[in-house]
């Protein structure tokens, strides 16, 4: 019997599945579910996370008791009110044993409505709601990704190091925008930093020039923005455009930069930012990694990517663990809330809550690329607020 993957919403995506060879299998079923946008404007970190996912998968081929993968992929168009309806039919008619999904926070609760407390394991390879690991977290809800508060907290106290004292703060009014500006603040303001004004537009508004002219006016010290994808890549260029870039620095969760260095181009140069990744960090899990992924899918991998491989690496230790017999749910958990995942990004845990336990560094766009310039926050745990486990 071969591995089989199965489509749903997603037949004429193009994915590479070059691992779904004719082997031998002679252990049980396993099912996987993946919810990511695969169409629409999210369809680009969707499809790099399905990809990272995808390699890890083909590594597990290598196993000895080589259980049959049934992967059933849908296509979640970033919608939040697809979630729930697409969840359910992994959940009940689909009987799956994970569920790897989403990119989007908004799709993310809608599915955790759904698979909360339940036997299917939910890893998130992407959304960075904080609910998801804090209020809403789970025995059976894993990240593989970020909270929302690990790539900004770090930023203020470096903001403060760099002797900024009066910051300008700005992004778009949702979840990820807004959590992502207060733990900027948690930690600047704990330092005794000064916020001189929080700028929150309606999503996904571009129109940055007014808010821009309003920072030159007002002269901070440094300026913190949340953007990512086009709109990160338009308020960098705005900036720069302004004349403001080389006077007041700009500071930003990498997604600011993440994937839009190319569309940025002169204007990102100098622009600094704290992720939980980057391209170039000397580590051999990274190199080997980043080596696979051009080999399997012709160009280098991003973030999502390492997300998605990482969630498949947490299936493949736990379906090894268990020798492949993942029929005892609770075993299931409490295999994966000890795994050491030695992720791209570097070595991690999973928190109380579920959340990667994980090294925040801090990069600079310099001749076009993140460069690691430090170690912003080491082993950073989110704080779980209100998480009951």
């Amino acid at each position: 019997m071969s591995k089989c993957v199965t489509y749903f919403a997603a037949l004429a995506l193009g994915f590479s599945l070059s691992f779904s060879s004719s082997i031998a299998f002679a252990s049980s079923v396993i099912k996987i579910g993946v919810m990511q946008p695969l169409s629409g404007v999210y369809a680009g970190p969707g499809q790099s996370g399905l990809n990272g996912l995808l390699l890890a998968l083909k590594e597990y081929e290598t196993n000895a008791h080589q259980n049959e993968i049934d992967l059933i992929i849908l296509d979640t168009e970033a919608k939040p009110a697809r979630a729930p309806e697409l969840a359910t039919s992994l959940l009940e008619q689909h009987k799956v044993d994970f569920v790897v999904g989403p990119a989007h926070s908004g799709v993310a609760m809608g599915m955790i409505k759904v698979l909360r407390e339940k036997d299917t394991v939910m890893i998130i390879p992407n959304a960075g709601a904080a609910a998801a690991t804090g209020p809403l977290c789970s025995p059976n809800i894993f990240r593989t990704s970020f909270s929302s508060w690990q790539p900004s907290y770090p930023m203020g106290k470096v903001a403060l190091e760099k002797g900024y004292r009066d910051v300008y703060l700005i992004s778009w009014n949702y979840g990820m925008g807004r959590e992502s500006l207060e733990a900027f603040e948690e930690s600047f303001k704990a330092g005794g930093g000064n916020v001189v004004n929080k700028v929150l537009l309606p999503f996904p508004s571009a129109n940055f020039q007014p808010h821009i002219s309003d920072i030159a006016a007002q002269d901070p010290d440094a300026v913190f923005v949340f953007f990512a994808g086009g709109g990160a890549a338009k308020f960098v260029k705005d900036y720069d455009a302004s004349g403001l870039r080389g006077n007041i620095p700009l500071l930003g969760s990498g997604f600011l930069t993440e994937g839009t260095l190319e569309a940025q181009g002169e204007a990102a140069e100098g622009v600094i930012t704290t992720l939980h990744y980057a391209e170039q960090l000397e580590l051999q899990k990274n190199l080997e990694f980043r080596e696979a992924f051009h080999n399997e899918y012709g160009h280098y991998p991003d973030i999502y990517a390492v997300q998605g491989y990482d969630a498949g690496q947490a299936i493949n230790m736990t379906l090894n663990e268990l020798n492949g017999d993942v029929s005892d749910k609770r075993a299931v958990i409490d295999v994966m809330e000890k795994l050491t995942i030695d992720s791209p990004r570097g070595a991690f845990t999973f928190s109380r809550g579920h959340n990667p336990i994980q090294n925040i560094y801090l990069r600079e766009v310099i001749d076009g690329a993140n460069v690691v310039t430090g170690l912003a926050a080491e082993a950073l745990e989110d704080p779980a607020r209100g998480c009951k486990l």
